[in-house]
């Protein structure tokens, strides 16, 4: 349904990322990678949200690099430059997507979910953002700062961010009297994920994504 297209940075260079209208007019959404790279099943989410009525876009952040072993992922996610990424390739995204869209939300899973707050903390023409079991250093992206709508998606069976971390993201957010929802799950990390064998749950990602589609019509 889509293409891969480069789009400028507003340092004044270029990132591809995978692209999918739905027509000039229509509301945006970044979609940010999980650790794999940007992989057919991330371009499948921007590709359904185009059917959805949506123009999406999805940065290529790890440039070309996808894998499907977790150590490599790990890899290629802990040298991933997280500043360079929010400030430029997550911004460029945004402002790409500005020029024939109205609003501009940032959604993402995983490392994207954790970009996803960063974004909504540092990219200033976001107008809204959807966060899947994602959660940044509070150092790097403190959530209390975020200025726009914000949703987020936890599962309960999860060992990276973990109940316990959900609840002081949740925390943060009360206490910054950031304008969220907040959903947890009975489910595992990467529940939306309908590549994640033996960890993908219908029942749950079909809500969520229900959920989100709600929200997002509501501000964007």
């Amino acid at each position: 349904m889509g293409g891969l297209i480069e789009f400028a940075r507003p340092d004044g260079g270029k990132t591809k990322g995978y692209q999918a209208l739905a027509g000039d007019g229509r509301p945006g959404v970044v979609v940010i990678q999980e650790w794999w790279g940007l992989n057919d099943q991330i371009c499948g989410v921007a590709d359904r949200f185009a059917r959805a009525g949506y123009n999406a876009i999805a940065p290529d952040l790890y440039e070309g690099r996808v894998t499907t072993e977790p150590d490599e992922a790990n890899h290629m996610m802990e040298g991933l430059d997280f500043p360079g990424a929010t400030h430029e390739d997550l911004r460029g995204a945004v402002q790409h997507l500005k020029q024939t869209s109205g609003k501009v939300a940032v959604m993402g899973f995983c490392m994207g979910g954790a970009l996803t707050i960063a974004a909504a903390v540092h990219v200033p023409e976001t107008d809204a953002a959807v966060c899947f079991y994602g959660i940044p250093p509070a150092s790097f992206a403190d959530p209390a700062t975020i200025k726009v709508p914000f949703q987020g998606h936890f599962a309960n069976i999860d060992d990276w961010c973990t109940p316990a971390a959900v609840d002081e993201l949740e925390g943060a957010l009360k206490a910054g009297g950031v304008d969220y929802e907040l959903f947890r799950y009975d489910a595992q990390h990467a529940f939306f994920n309908e590549r994640a064998e033996g960890i993908y749950d219908t029942a749950c990602a079909n809500q969520a994504w229900e959920r989100m589609s709600t929200f997002l019509n509501g501000h964007l």
